[in-house]
């Protein structure tokens, strides 16, 4: 069966500064017509820092959409035409001051596939140095160090409760504690 959803006209109805929302009308695979409105987004990248002792570096952010702080990983977007692992690199370092020596991509999410197309690239940076960090413009966190148990137990609890962390925190644990030798 042909499930495949085929476009017939886009309109863009907000553009932002790195995202737009628009409305297509397409063709169902049935033949009959419907439309579709959903977010455009370049893809942003979560990095799991593991540090020489066992911790992942962590943030503590507020997000204003849903009004509150959330316990996070460092992320950041993929800039217009940015390879993920220099995206990778060059969050890590603006939002803790941290530079890794290995990097490892994990996977690639699809967080939010019914109204969005973007995507979350999962990379474990090791070795890690520190530098200094240089946060953006109007950005605000803390970064903290937390250990892998207690970051799961975290989300067990409430305290973790965002989706990209929760993943990431997934992933790496299963990386670390079932797929490596």
């Amino acid at each position: 069966m042909d499930l495949k959803e085929t476009q017939l006209d886009s309109v863009v109805v907000y553009e932002g500064s790195f995202m737009q929302v628009r409305k297509d009308r397409i063709t169902l695979p049935d033949g009959r017509e419907s439309s579709r409105e959903y977010i455009t987004h370049p893809g942003a990248v979560a990095v799991l820092a593991l540090l020489d002792n066992g911790n992942l570096l962590m943030e503590r952010q507020y997000r204003y959409p849903p009004q509150r702080e959330f316990i996070e990983l460092p992320a950041g977007k993929i800039d217009d035409g940015e390879d993920i692992l220099i995206t990778a690199q060059r969050e890590l370092l603006e939002e803790t001051g941290y530079a890794a020596d290995e990097w490892i991509h994990l996977t690639t999410a699809w967080p939010c596939i019914g109204y969005a197309d973007e995507r979350m690239e999962y990379f474990l940076a090791r070795g890690l140095r520190h530098h200094g960090g240089n946060l953006d413009d109007g950005e605000f966190l803390e970064v903290f160090e937390l250990s892998l148990a207690d970051a799961l137990q975290w989300i067990r609890e409430g305290k973790i409760n965002e989706s990209k962390t929760i993943v990431g925190l997934f992933w790496l644990d299963k990386y670390l504690n079932q797929w490596q030798v």
